[in-house]
């Protein structure tokens, strides 16, 4: 599906470290769309990754969905039904474990201005996170595709590195 069958309200989601947070800068500054990052909205600035309280993430969450245009990343499912309702089109990544396992790596020990970083942070290899993405990551992925096969938007489903690379080169796209 062609990138502009998606816009102007894209919502992209998946796994940790599937490349959500890339694509969605590719796309903002390819189609001139906002950004934004689910992650800097609900941690605080200039913490290691600690969370805003509940109220105040959604508040933020819900003024950002109010905007004619966006491309916003992250999955946050407390917030999913109002962000869909306002989404013009839909992207799931969904990477195999070890490609997401190895970007979390590569990001946290090598990438020191990553796109969707949290300002004021700095990423670091936790434990948690790596159980995250190797364990919890399983049944998230049957949700998510469930959520795909049922929703109603314009949607692409990108299943490993080469469609992803491939959907970039097709939207005109750079990382």
């Amino acid at each position: 599906m062609p990138l502009e069958d998606l816009a102007p309200r894209i919502c992209i989601m998946g796994p940790s470290n599937s490349g959500k947070s890339t694509l969605a800068d590719a796309i903002g500054r390819a189609r001139g769309l906002p950004i934004i990052h689910l992650d800097q909205l609900f941690h605080r600035p200039g913490t290691d990754w600690q969370p805003r309280p509940a109220p105040e993430f959604i508040a933020l969450h819900d003024e950002a969905i109010k905007g004619e245009r966006w491309v916003m990343e992250g999955n946050y499912s407390r917030c999913l039904p109002q962000r869909l309702q306002r989404a013009t089109g839909f992207i799931l990544l969904d990477v195999p474990t070890m490609t997401s396992l190895f970007r979390y790596f590569r990001r946290s020990w090598f990438e020191s201005d990553r796109r969707g970083a949290l300002d004021g942070g700095r990423d670091s290899v936790k434990w948690e996170m790596i159980r995250h993405i190797a364990v919890a990551t399983r049944a998230n992925r049957r949700r998510y595709q469930e959520m795909f096969d049922h929703l109603d938007l314009p949607k692409v489903k990108l299943t490993t590195v080469r469609e992803q690379a491939r959907f970039y080169r097709a939207a005109g796209l750079r990382r």
